[in-house]
């Protein structure tokens, strides 16, 4: 059985960018691209109906390359669990007040018993500085936490 990979909106974004001028955000498509092309087959990926949300917003012709992207990748639930963790996560200052959305994806994936949460969400998500409280949390409430990394980390994980 191959591992599950919740894809988190970012990684979404980056692969269906423009090429930015930016040398660090333009680093990140790259190496989204290229775990998209040569490392996604090795997982089952998940989504979820916030990630369609915060995907259809802004430009409509990105939205839908957005939305097109995605199509074929089921969707996890929100669950009353998944969001009664987010909930913790914010009271507990794993995720910072204010960022609710970035609770609910970490707590929608740890509720399905997702392996990896794929992001490029240093600030709340992938952060060294919470990563550990964000586990203790999920751990807390009685679900393993995925692994919290972007592309290039699970790329050189496998």
């Amino acid at each position: 059985m191959k591992p599950i990979v919740y894809l988190e909106s970012s990684v979404i974004s980056y692969l269906t960018a423009r090429p930015s001028r930016d040398v660090v955000i333009a680093g990140r498509q790259a190496i989204t691209l290229d775990w998209w092309e040569n490392q996604r087959q090795r997982f089952e990926l998940r989504v979820s109906v916030l990630v369609e949300e915060e995907i259809s917003q802004g430009n409509a012709e990105a939205a839908q390359r957005r939305l097109e992207l995605i199509q074929d990748i089921p969707n996890l639930m929100i669950s009353d669990a998944a969001t009664e963790l987010a909930e913790l996560l914010i009271q507990q200052g794993a995720v910072p007040e204010g960022s609710e959305e970035d609770a609910l994806h970490i707590a929608i994936a740890a509720a399905q018993g997702v392996d990896y949460l794929l992001t490029w969400n240093f600030k709340h998500i992938n952060n060294a500085t919470t990563r550990t409280l964000i586990a203790k949390t999920v751990e807390s409430y009685g679900f393993a936490c995925p692994l919290l990394c972007s592309p290039e980390e699970l790329g050189a994980l496998t």
